[in-house]
């Protein structure tokens, strides 16, 4: 099968398409051939090794895992032993686990138990590919709002993979959403849902007046520092980077420790099976749609992660790995 690895770390022309065997699935997995995948933040982090602590999980010196990419979509062409919540033939997408990634390539296996649930029929393989990884991690910081009592939300990065699904999910939970983004997607974002788009060439959102009770910086080019006037006593500011000096996981820390007028929340990134279902049921609904900016062939697998780093992406990058990536 096709698939794409990297044997270094570096830029995106460290990555090569080759020819190598495919995988059987396992006692407990399912064996998909994929249809479509993504490239994002996380799969250029880990080529690249940056931030450097992420070798420590991928490898010190060159990659443990040369296969990338984390989000897919496809139909189960094989079961493990002891499979039984899935057949071949069914549409899925899902999330691989952790560090064990691999998207990038015809054919692909998960744990049967794992991020995967069967693809919403009103959505596209390529939608479908991108339903996973913003939606999981912007409901994985949500989850942490009691949003009877904290409705005002500030969404930093609201056209981004992760601040587009989050302006979706806070208004699905009944939010007032103020999103921040470029001028070129103020009236994507706005259709997105939120109440008030503020486009940052213009204003510096730090600077509006007005107290919010959440602020989300899904794109991390902010700080809790100049985030915190926004907030009253008992805010919550949540980043998705590190911040500067790497502070974030450090303030949330102290303040899970010691308190502090403002929560910083910092959850570890983990992913389960009634995540999947969850987005599946708010796709079927019509209450959440990933945002596409591109599709690549996965031929330009060096072309598409170009173009992620350049920042500029609007929402999801996909990959069209199998001809049925715009079906249903």
């Amino acid at each position: 099968m096709r698939a794409v690895i990297h044997r270094q770390y570096g830029p995106p022309d460290v990555l090569k398409l080759v020819d190598i065997p495919r995988p059987e699935p396992r006692a407990g997995e399912i064996l998909v051939r994929v249809v479509a995948s993504t490239v994002n933040r996380s799969d250029c982090g880990f080529r690249a090794a940056t931030p450097a602590i992420s070798r420590l999980f991928t490898g010190l010196s060159r990659p443990r895992r040369p296969r990338l990419g984390t989000e897919f979509s496809g139909v189960v062409a094989g079961l493990g032993e002891g499979v039984a919540n899935f057949a071949e033939g069914d549409a899925v997408f899902g999330r691989t686990q952790d560090f064990a990634m691999g998207a990038w390539a015809e054919y692909l296996t998960v744990p049967a138990d794992g991020a995967v649930a069967r693809k919403p029929g009103k959505l596209t393989f390529a939608e479908a590919a991108a339903l996973c990884d913003g939606a999981m991690l912007a409901g994985m910081y949500l989850a942490l709002v009691d949003f009877d009592r904290q409705r005002r939300v500030l969404i930093n990065g609201g056209s981004g993979a992760i601040g587009s699904a989050a302006v979706q999910l806070a208004k699905a939970r009944g939010a007032t959403v103020t999103a921040v983004c470029k001028t070129e997607t103020v009236e994507i974002v706005r259709a997105l849902g939120a109440d008030r788009v503020i486009d940052y060439r213009k204003e510096d959102f730090t600077r509006i007046s007005g107290a919010f009770d959440v602020v989300f910086d899904a794109v991390g080019k902010s700080s809790h520092g100049a985030c915190r006037r926004l907030l009253p006593d008992g805010g919550i500011f949540m980043a998705t980077d590190l911040g500067p000096f790497w502070q974030n996981p450090f303030l949330a820390l102290k303040t899970a420790l010691f308190g502090g007028r403002i929560k910083v929340y910092f959850p570890v990134p983990s992913y389960r099976a009634e995540q999947a279902l969850q987005l599946a049921g708010l796709a079927e609904q019509g209450r959440y749609a990933p945002l596409i900016d591109r599709t690549y062939p996965l031929e330009e697998i060096v072309a598409a992660s170009e173009y992620v780093e350049t920042g500029e992406k609007i929402g999801n990058v996909v990959i069209a790995i199998g001809k049925q990536a715009d079906s249903r």
